[in-house]
C-alpha cells in the first residue's frame, strides 16, 4: 500500500501554469529579516546524544542573556539564536569559543538564503594551552603564528 503510494507520488508531475514562480517581496518579511540580521547558527561538533535544553539553558546563562537571546531549532541539532541587540551578538560571536559537556559550539553569522540544508561549518574557535613554553614566546603574535600552523597541518592531513 506505502509502496503504491510513492510510486504514484514519484510518477507527478507539474504542469506548466502549477511551475509558475510567485515573486515575494522583503516588505511582508521585513520583520522577520531583521531578526535574522541580529542572529547567529549554531551547532555543537558532536555525534553523541545530549540534553538540548540544558545545553541552551547553559549557554544562555553563560552569555548573560536568559531573557534576552531566543533560540530556535531549525534543523537538526542546528540552532538559531536571535539577539535583542548587535551588541550581544558581536559580545558571543567574538567571546567564544563556547562549549557544552565538553562538546565545542560551531557558530557563523546567519546570511540571506541561508536553509537547514545548506548551512556549512567550516572552522570552530578552540583554547589551546602550550605548557613550559618558554618567557619570549608568550606572546599574541606567536600564540597566531602557532594557531595558524596547526590549521595548515590539519588541512594538509584533511587532503591525504
Amino acid at each position: 500500500m506505502a509502496e503504491d503510494v510513492i510510486n504514484s507520488l514519484e510518477k507527478m508531475t507539474l504542469t506548466t501554469e502549477e511551475e509558475e514562480v510567485i515573486a515575494l517581496t522583503d516588505e511582508g518579511r521585513k520583520e522577520e529579516i531583521e531578526s535574522c540580521t541580529q542572529s547567529l547558527i549554531g551547532k555543537f561538533l558532536t555525534c553523541k546524544p545530549f540534553n538540548k535544553k540544558a545545553a541552551l539553558n547553559t549557554l544562555k546563562r553563560a552569555w548573560g542573556l536568559e531573557e534576552s537571546v531566543q533560540i530556535v531549532e531549525v534543523g537538526t541539532s542546528l540552532f538559531q539564536f536571535k539577539f535583542n541587540t548587535k551588541y550581544d551578538l558581536e559580545r558571543v560571536f567574538r567571546g567564544g569559543p563556547w562549549t557544552f559537556d565538553n562538546q565545542a559550539l560551531m557558530l557563523q553569522r546567519w546570511k540571506k538564503g541561508m536553509t537547514a540544508e545548506n548551512v556549512r561549518f567550516e572552522s570552530v574557535a578552540l583554547w589551546i594551552q602550550i605548557w613550559g613554553a618558554p618567557f619570549d614566546m608568550v606572546s599574541p603574535k606567536v600564540a597566531t603564528e602557532v594557531g595558524s600552523r596547526l590549521g595548515k597541518v590539519e588541512e594538509v592531513e584533511k587532503r591525504r
